[in-house]
């Protein structure tokens, strides 16, 4: 079932969009922060892990296609991996360049951290991104992503040093964001 935001739905991949998201997995620009260097992955390596989400029961990742509401356009994906059930997870975005500043990563990224949110009931969303992505802390900041750890020089990026940031968003900020949505869990004590 599609999530719809503003301007994007999220989506389920097809083998149709795999060229694409293998562009822009394999571009530096677009992936932002990467464990898997150099950028080499093939089409064919790109539709085994297809393939093995397809029919995968594990609910602990999921990955959107982001398509525009208005033309159908795919123009990314969008992903959460490491799901701790009722706890937290961490999400990944990447869009087209010729997509970037037209709101669709800010609306895409709202509409999975409402579903995650309200439909999984998560304390906590993380993101990483580099210190040199500036795009990439703007757009959680504006979700209301804050820095929760920086690694200094963890992260070799076009032949310099970077930081590795760790963001995050907890569930009660993303509520007080939102005071159109009232939060029906029982918010946990803290000790």
């Amino acid at each position: 079932m599609p999530l719809n935001g503003t301007k994007v739905r999220l989506r389920e991949v097809r083998e149709s969009d795999l060229p694409l998201l293998l562009a822009l997995r394999n571009d530096l620009d677009t992936q932002g922060w990467s464990q898997t260097l150099p950028t080499d992955y093939t089409i064919v390596t790109y539709k085994k892990q297809y393939e093995d989400d397809t029919f995968s029961t594990k609910r602990t990742r999921a990955r959107f296609v982001i398509e525009t509401l208005d033309t159908n356009e795919v123009v990314g994906n969008i992903s959460y991996y490491s799901l701790e059930p009722r706890f937290e997870v961490t999400i990944g975005i990447a869009i087209a360049k010729n997509f970037w500043s037209a709101g669709l990563a800010f609306d895409a990224q709202e509409t999975l951290l409402h579903f995650l949110f309200e439909e999984l009931g998560l304390r906590v969303v993380r993101l990483w991104t580099t210190g040199s992505n500036v795009q990439a802390i703007r757009l959680g900041e504006r979700s209301g992503f804050r820095v929760a750890a920086r690694m200094r020089e963890a992260i070799i990026r076009r032949g310099k040093l970077a930081d590795n940031v760790i963001m995050d968003l907890l569930r009660e900020e993303y509520y007080a964001l939102h005071p159109e949505l009232e939060d029906h869990l029982p918010a946990l004590e803290v000790k």
